[in-house]
């Protein structure tokens, strides 16, 4: 116990009178404790300081003292200053001491009055003070009388949940004074002193009656919460207890009975089920855990059922579980080229991966992203191949998910937590090796519930999926057996690090010759299948397949071209089951009964051509479109003008094909007042579509020169590349898909950049057959191909190779011609003129 701290808290009034307090007066320090006029409390003395200050008053006649509080934040200290204590104390007078120590006094001091230090007058021996009375209000009245009720009521309610003794809500029942009855309740309730010496402190008796009060219902309230946890919490005991004596009795029965407890009976087959799934050491180390602990679940509560399921989980993935893979290549590839027609680079590759698993038993799988438009077969893919492979298939959708657990699963503390689809698809097939697609992985968001892209990382590294630990699991699952392979439209919106760790196999549209044999060989009898119908009812020509893929669709797969051969079947099936017999002839010019009129157009017969207009090739995500470039001039004072919704790359590459034709004019044809007496301005139609990239730039800059030459660009050519300030034609991507849009359109004429030469190793033969390619380096030499009736000085307009020095090669020809001509010259001024003196 520390020195000044109180023994006893019972308190008690005196029932003398008070008398006068002294000007200076010794003080007494006091820690934790506030003493309050007209109450009597009993305090233990230790300090050397304080057992001064009582051998020197304890003589006197009136045996008066000072007592202050110690500041909190000097409780720790030793032997605390002036500083360290609270000016506003009480007087006291010692009733009764008693030495119960050589070194220690046990004291009854009764507070007589508050006071209010003016002065420190000294330290030594003990401290000492010049002190004034500190007289407090008083207040009377009905609202008062009042409030003084309400405290008591609050005191008393509180103490009978407290325990308090009798004595003590006696005496404050009869307490009459507001301000004795709030030195007394405060006294008794046990709070901080600080709060005691905050309500010594308040001048106000309302005030103080208030404070007093909202303390009493703050305990009261706290008091009856704590009871009522209590009350609860014994309830739930005497409950457990119930239930296991009943238990007991339960369990007895049964064993007199031979019969087993359903728990037990539960946990047997739970083991039985784990030792017939052999599972790898660690996993099983963690389920011999778990039954363990089940064991010692009641089933009633609510851990039972989440260690249940989780053991289940345990039990049910196919940890060792695998199917055999079919290692016939010869097998392989007929099951791929029956469900798929073309794709020979997909066909290879898994022709590949079969003969180095045929090799090397223990390799990983690969993973594949399978990536082009919609509609090209990428996801039917992905069942060929585990056909293919004689491997089960599951397929999970990645489109819209935003949260991670759905990969990684939830955390089992969670409500309803569940693994991630991972295991969830695994689980379902029930083995570790099958070929699991992730389709549309290019459009996975994130949010505030975590990146799943992120969560894919390790799913699809081969380096690190062996171990692979789902949150709900805890256990690493080996997933280097699986066959992963993820389907794309476009590329770009793929994280970096995700599209690293996958192999990237582009799908390009199908030409029309290949949706004709597609039709032919799949769509076709898939849709008379599916409609009820068989081969005597309807038969399709070529022609009309072709009608249907030219004027019906405009696509790079050939998702729409199904729709509509199934909306013919769909006809052909209500005139058959209406009663009408005999086979139903699909030709060209039948096809509208079924379709109506044609939906598309060609583009190149509804556009009115003449100067300034070019026909440029771009790239989309569901294949390559043309792109038509106007140009106009009218007159106006050299102004320039870029219209279709256009972006910032596409303006730019704009700007740089005019600059340029601009610095080149002399050298083109080009009337030199048409830059200053003329406006042009390029439209790029559709105009609510956005637009960008730079492979327009050919585009523009022939349909500019041809507007400012008046001169048409050959109907029969489209363009694509990018061009610079400088003249140069640079490469651009999406080159297969443009040409086949190219081809699509009956144009059979395409200008390419040079560097782009490697990419026709992707164009289909028969295309490349049917089609001229012609590849350029500059601009000059776009126009003189684009723009026949322009008369361009190749020669001329072409800017001159220089040489390492920097210097231009003509010149330094030149300087060569020249210094030999003066060197012919010397030498010919001199022998004629010997020849003359010869002769003369």
């Amino acid at each position: 116990m520390s020195e000044d701290a109180t023994e006893s808290v019972l308190v008690e009034k005196a029932g003398e009178e008070e008398p006068e307090i002294p000007e200076t007066v010794g003080i007494l320090p006091i820690r934790g404790l506030v003493i309050f006029p007209r109450l009597t409390i009993p305090l233990t003395i230790g300090r050397k300081k304080s057992l001064k200050l009582i051998d020197e008053v304890l003589p006197g006649e009136e045996k008066i003292f000072g007592v202050l509080a110690v500041r909190p934040e000097a409780a720790e200290k030793e032997d605390p200053g002036p500083e360290d204590l609270f000016d506003v104390g009480c007087a006291v007078r010692v009733l009764r001491m008693a030495k119960v120590l050589p070194d220690r006094y046990q004291i009854i001091v009764y507070g007589l009055s508050r006071i209010r230090v003016e002065a420190h007058v000294s330290q030594d021996p003990y401290f000492t003070a010049r002190v004034a009375p500190a007289p407090e209000e008083t207040a009377t009245g009905p609202e008062m009388e009042a409030m003084v009720t309400n405290l008591k009521n609050q005191f008393k309610k509180w103490a009978e949940i407290k325990g308090a003794p009798a004595p003590m809500i006696f005496a404050v029942e009869q307490e009459e004074g507001p301000l004795d009855l709030v030195y007394l309740v405060t006294a008794q309730l046990g709070i901080s002193a600080e709060e005691q010496q905050q309500i010594l402190e308040m001048d106000d008796l309302g005030k103080k009656v208030r404070r007093i009060t909202e303390h009493v219902t703050r305990e009261r309230e706290r008091l009856s919460l704590a009871q009522e946890i209590q009350d609860k919490i014994k309830e739930g005991l005497e409950k457990g207890q119930r239930e296991y004596l009943l238990r007991e009795q339960m369990k007895m029965i049964q064993e007199e009975l031979g019969e087993k407890e359903p728990q037990e009976a539960e946990a047997d087959e739970l083991r039985k089920r784990v030792e017939e799934a052999d599972l790898p050491p660690e996993a099983e180390t963690v389920a011999e855990r778990e039954l363990s602990r089940l064991a010692r679940i009641p089933p009633a509560a609510a851990e039972y059922s989440v260690a249940r399921t989780y053991l289940d989980w345990i039990v049910d993935l196919p940890w060792k579980q695998s199917t055999e893979d079919v290692l016939d290549l010869d097998k392989a590839e007929a099951v791929l080229d029956e469900d798929h027609y073309d794709l020979e680079k997909i066909k290879k590759r898994i022709l590949e991966y079969l003969a180095v698993r045929k090799l090397k038993k223990d390799m990983r799988g690969p993973i594949l992203c399978f990536a082009g438009p919609p509609g090209t077969g990428k996801t039917s893919l992905g069942q060929s191949i585990a056909r293919a492979l004689g491997r089960k298939f599951i397929r999970m959708s990645l489109g819209g998910i935003h949260d991670e657990a759905e990969i990684r699963g939830h955390r089992r503390t969670y409500v309803g937590a569940l693994p991630g689809r991972i295991l969830q698809g695994l689980k379902k097939v029930g083995t570790n090796n099958p070929v699991f697609m992730l389709d549309e992985v290019d459009k996975i968001g994130a949010d505030f519930r975590g990146d799943p892209s992120s969560a894919l990382l390790e799913v699809l590294d081969p380096e690190q999926n062996f171990s692979f630990s789902d949150n709900y699991l805890e256990i690493p699952f080996d997933l280097s057996r699986v066959m992963f392979i993820t389907t794309a439209n476009v590329l770009y919106s793929i994280p970096p690090p995700l599209l690293d760790r996958m192999e990237v196999l582009e799908l390009a549209g199908y030409t029309d010759e290949e949706k004709l044999h597609i039709a032919r060989r799949y769509l076709l009898p898939r849709q008379i299948e599916e409609n009820g119908l068989t081969e005597k009812h309807l038969s399709f020509s070529d022609d009309a397949l072709r009608t249907v893929i030219h004027g019906y669709t405009r696509e790079a797969g050939v998702r729409n071209l199904e729709r509509e051969v199934a909306a013919v079947c769909r006809g052909v099936a209500t005139r058959v089951a209406s009663g009408k017999t005999g086979t139903v002839k699909i030709t060209g010019e039948k096809i509208s009964d079924y379709l109506g009129p044609e939906k598309f157009l060609p583009e190149m017969e509804i556009r009115r051509w003449g100067p300034g207009l070019a026909t440029g090739l771009a790239w989309t995500p569901v294949g390559g479109e043309l792109l038509f470039i106007e140009a106009s001039k009218m007159p106006g004072n050299g102004g320039f003008t870029l219209t279709g919704k256009l972006g910032d790359v596409m303006k730019e590459s704009a700007n740089a094909a005019f600059s340029h034709i601009k610095s080149r004019a002399p050298h083109l044809d080009l009337d030199q007042e048409d830059w200053e007496t003329k406006d042009l301005h390029v439209h790029v139609p559709a105009g609510a579509i956005p637009k960008d990239g730079p492979s327009a730039g050919l585009a523009m800059l022939s349909a500019l020169a041809s507007a400012l030459v008046e001169k048409p660009v050959d109907k029969k050519l489209a363009m694509t590349g990018e061009v610079t300030l400088r003249g140069d034609v640079l490469p651009v991507g999406g080159i297969k898909e443009k040409i086949l849009a190219a081809h699509r359109a009956g144009l059979r004429t395409v200008i390419l950049p040079e560097r782009n030469r490697k990419d026709l190793v992707d164009i289909p033969d028969h295309v490349k057959n049917e089609m001229e390619f012609v590849f350029v380096n500059r601009m000059e030499e776009v126009l003189a191909r684009a723009i026949p009736r322009m008369k361009i000085d190749l020669e001329k307009a072409l800017p001159k190779t220089r040489t390492a020095s920097g210097k231009s090669a003509g010149k330094k020809k030149n300087k060569k011609k020249s210094a030999a001509k003066k060197k012919g010259k010397k030498k010919t001024t001199k022998k004629p003129s010997r020849k003359k003196k010869k002769r003369t």
